[in-house]
C-alpha cells in the first residue's frame, strides 16, 4: 500500500520518468547530459546514483563493487537500505522529470518500480543518440582498456570517491539532428572500477554460474536453472544453460532477449567476453 501511494503521489506531482537504453559500453553515461538538457530532466539514475546538475545527491556507485555480482546487484538497487537511501533523497528532490539508464527496457523499468518511480514515460535507445561509429569506440574503450564512464566532472567524483578516477578528459561530440545542436565540447570522468582490469580478465565458473542466475532471475523469476555448462575458449566464454518454465506459465520475453540480457549483463560489469550463450527448455512437467 505504501508502495502504491508514493507512486501515486509522483504522478500526481507530473514526475515523468525518461529512459536511455543501450548495451553495454556504448556510451549511454556520457550522453545522458545531452538527453537530460534536450528534454530539461533535472535528475539522472546512473549505475546506482542519482545525480542532480552533474553532483552525486545519493546512492553508491556499482563501479566500486568489490565482485562482479555485486555491480550487477547495486546498478539495479538489489540491496534494501541502498534502495531506501535513495528513495529517501527523492523524496526531498524538487523535479519533474528523471532518466533512467540501463542496458534494456526491462532493466529500466525494474529500476523504476523499486524506486517508486513511474514507469517510463519515453524510451530512447542509444542508435538515435551516438553513430555507428561512436559507439565502436565507446565499445572497444570498455572491453579492451576496461574504462567506464561517470556522468559527472572529474572532481565531483574525487569527492566521493578518492583515487577513483582514471583520466579526465574532453570530447567532441558532432551535431546531431536529434538535438538539432551544433558541435559540442563535453568533458567526461574515466574510471577503472576494481572488478575490471586491464586486458583480458578470467574468473572463475563460479563466479559466472552466479551471475547466469541472477540475471535470470532478473528477467524472469519463474525461469529456473537445471543444468549449465561453462567452457572458456580464446574467443570468449561460452554458456549452454538448460532451464524449465512451469506448465502454464508464460515468460515475460523470448529466449532471444534472455540470452542477450545474459550476455550484456555480465559484459557490462565483469569485463569479460561472452562468445555465446545456448539456452534449452527443459522438458514441461
Amino acid at each position: 500500500m505504501i508502495k502504491f501511494i508514493r507512486h501515486l503521489s509522483w504522478l500526481l506531482r507530473g514526475v515523468q520518468t525518461f529512459a536511455l537504453v543501450g548495451g553495454s559500453g556504448t556510451g549511454k553515461s556520457f550522453r545522458a547530459k545531452l538527453v537530460s538538457r534536450k528534454f530539461g530532466i533535472e535528475l539522472i539514475i546512473d549505475d546506482g546514483l542519482l545525480i542532480r546538475d552533474q553532483k552525486i545527491v545519493a546512492g553508491k556507485s556499482a563501479k566500486k563493487a568489490k565482485s562482479y555480482l555485486g555491480a550487477i546487484k547495486t546498478a539495479v538497487f538489489d540491496d534494501p537500505e541502498h534502495r531506501s537511501s535513495v528513495i529517501k533523497a527523492l523524496t526531498k528532490e524538487d523535479f519533474k522529470r528523471i532518466l533512467i539508464l540501463g542496458t534494456s527496457e526491462k532493466m529500466v523499468r525494474k529500476i523504476a518500480g523499486r524506486l517508486r518511480l513511474p514507469a517510463p514515460f519515453k524510451i530512447l535507445n542509444i542508435e538515435q543518440l551516438a553513430t555507428k561509429e561512436e559507439i565502436a569506440i565507446a565499445v572497444k574503450s570498455r572491453k579492451i582498456e576496461g574504462k567506464h564512464v561517470i556522468p559527472v566532472p572529474a572532481i565531483e567524483i574525487h569527492r566521493a570517491y578518492p583515487r577513483f578516477v582514471y583520466d579526465s578528459i574532453r570530447v567532441f561530440v558532432k551535431k546531431n539532428i536529434l538535438f538539432r545542436r551544433k558541435n559540442e565540447v563535453f568533458e567526461k570522468a574515466i574510471v577503472r572500477p576494481d572488478f575490471g582490469n586491464k586486458g583480458k580478465i578470467r574468473i572463475s565458473e563460479t563466479a559466472i554460474a552466479q551471475m547466469v542466475n541472477h540475471c535470470i532471475d532478473e528477467f524472469d523469476d519463474t525461469i529456473s536453472v537445471k543444468k549449465m555448462q561453462i567452457k572458456n575458449d580464446p574467443q570468449g566464454y561460452k554458456l549452454k544453460i538448460t532451464v524449465h518454465i512451469p506448465l502454464g506459465v508464460q515468460m515475460s520475453g523470448s529466449i532471444h532477449n534472455l540470452q542477450e540480457y545474459i550476455i550484456e549483463s555480465i559484459e557490462r560489469y565483469s569485463g569479460v567476453n561472452i562468445h555465446k550463450v545456448t539456452i534449452t527448455i527443459d522438458k514441461l512437467i
